[in-house]
């Protein structure tokens, strides 16, 4: 088996639920239509990448949806918030015997399938990789081993996500490489800024 495994972290699509941000302006049944189309994005950017995948579910496993039975794992998230919930995705990940794992979620237009394999790449030769999100989180993070305090002491969602990460590596004394800055996809704003480009 191939020793590299994407973890795509991803929210089941149901009215009400997803995109919270974004339904407060535009209302649910827009941000679920909206929601629908970055998961096909996601979708069709990893589904040919040469490695092993993995969608992880906020909440129950659906084995009729976008996501190929043939060509991703599913599982479920494990714990209370974001954090604890990454961090055992990895830990399962690892676990399982991949050698380097990356995690997305499923926020990103701009993320390409160059980008997520570069995550890897990286890995040959530093410990981390990670992607900045403009907003101030990330967008992708890669591993060669799991790294609790990554997911430790963080407001998630807020714009102080990546520097506090980028802190966390630091302090560990790791080598890491910054990938291109991203929009994540999280108001109206941010959407409207897409369609405007």
């Amino acid at each position: 088996m191939t020793k590299l495994l994407l973890i795509i972290f991803a929210k089941n699509p149901e009215l009400g639920k997803v995109k919270t941000r974004l339904s407060a302006t535009v209302g649910n049944q827009k941000a679920l239509a909206i929601y629908h189309t970055l998961l096909s994005h996601t979708c069709k950017i990893t589904q040919p990448l040469n490695c092993e995948k993995a969608v992880f579910y906020s909440g129950y496993i659906d084995n009729e949806d976008i996501w190929d039975n043939t060509i991703y794992q599913k599982h479920t998230q494990e714990g209370d918030d974001l954090g604890i919930r990454m961090f055992n995705a990895f830990q399962k990940g690892f676990d399982m015997g991949y050698e380097k794992v990356s995690i997305i979620g499923t926020d990103n237009l701009e993320i390409t399938a160059e980008i997520i394999m570069r995550s890897f790449d990286v890995l040959e030769v530093k410990d981390i990789a990670v992607g900045p999100a403009k907003d101030g989180g990330y967008y992708l993070l890669s591993m060669k081993k799991n790294h609790d305090s990554f997911f430790k002491n963080k407001q998630w969602s807020t714009s102080s996500v990546f520097e506090n990460t980028l802190s966390d590596i630091k302090a560990l004394h790791l080598s890491y490489e910054v990938l291109p800055a991203l929009h994540d996809i999280d108001t109206e704003e941010d959407w409207n800024k897409r369609l405007s480009k």
